[in-house]
């Protein structure tokens, strides 16, 4: 099993006022050559926005983008005619395609944080889409609860990629295992909140681990936890 440690506090970070961004990958400004993705994962950004501010219209192609509201609310609207509220507790996924232009903005009922993921696609160049899903909190606790996959279903939101994510919640001193979706691929877990140890290896609040060249992962959860896999082909 191969593992490669993302320090919460090595992270790139920009701070413009309104946002407030931390960095996994290369991204904007920062740049880590040995940062730049894990495996298809490209993406992993960690937004808090002011009330009633948010990014103007700007493009996107051939870019799965997947965004998780962890606070608040965001208002989204693009040029297929969607205008739309995430709140929290539910995720957005765009398949970029041949090209989006969209805008996501706080509300004005205050402080939005989320989590926004980009993967390379498997197929270029589809037609732009948009989806959104609530998910129920109680799913989540004590498992880790599909919310992305490949397959279309009623129970999750679908990607044009072979790569699944899923949150779960877990309370202290238990254990929890997860089995890889596919033979070739790796998960990058990102503790949202809380704690977990991996082997040796002890992680904490944003804190996050890439693990490859294993077919299951074995967590030990040291505090009341909330951690997201992002299940994704290494090439």
């Amino acid at each position: 099993m191969k593992q490669t440690i993302f320090k919460a506090d090595s992270r790139g970070v920009a701070d413009h006022g309104w946002l407030n961004s931390k960095f996994s990958f290369s991204f904007a400004g920062y740049h880590d050559p040995s940062k730049v993705h894990f495996g298809l994962l490209r993406v992993l950004n960690d937004d808090t926005i002011a009330t009633g501010t948010g990014f103007g219209a700007h493009p996107h192609d051939n870019m799965e983008i997947i965004t998780i509201v962890l606070k608040g609310e965001v208002l989204h609207k693009d040029n297929t005619g969607t205008n739309a509220s995430i709140k929290a507790g539910e995720v957005q996924i765009m398949s970029a395609g041949t090209g989006i232009v969209h805008s996501e903005h706080a509300s004005t009922n205050g402080e939005l944080q989320l989590l926004q993921i980009w993967i390379f696609p498997k197929e270029r160049n589809i037609k732009p889409r948009y989806d959104q899903k609530v998910f129920d909190e109680a799913s989540k606790q004590g498992k880790f609860q599909t919310l992305v996959a490949p397959e279309k279903s009623e129970d999750t939101l679908w990607i044009n990629q072979d790569a699944w994510l899923s949150i779960g919640r877990f309370d202290k001193d238990t254990k929890t295992s997860y089995k890889v979706n596919r033979a070739s691929n790796g998960v990058f877990a990102f503790v949202i909140e809380g704690g977990m140890s991996v082997g040796e290896e002890n992680l904490g609040k944003r804190d996050a681990i890439g693990i490859s060249d294993t077919d299951s992962i074995d967590f030990q959860i040291n505090a009341g936890s909330e951690i997201l896999l992002i299940d994704v082909p290494m090439m």
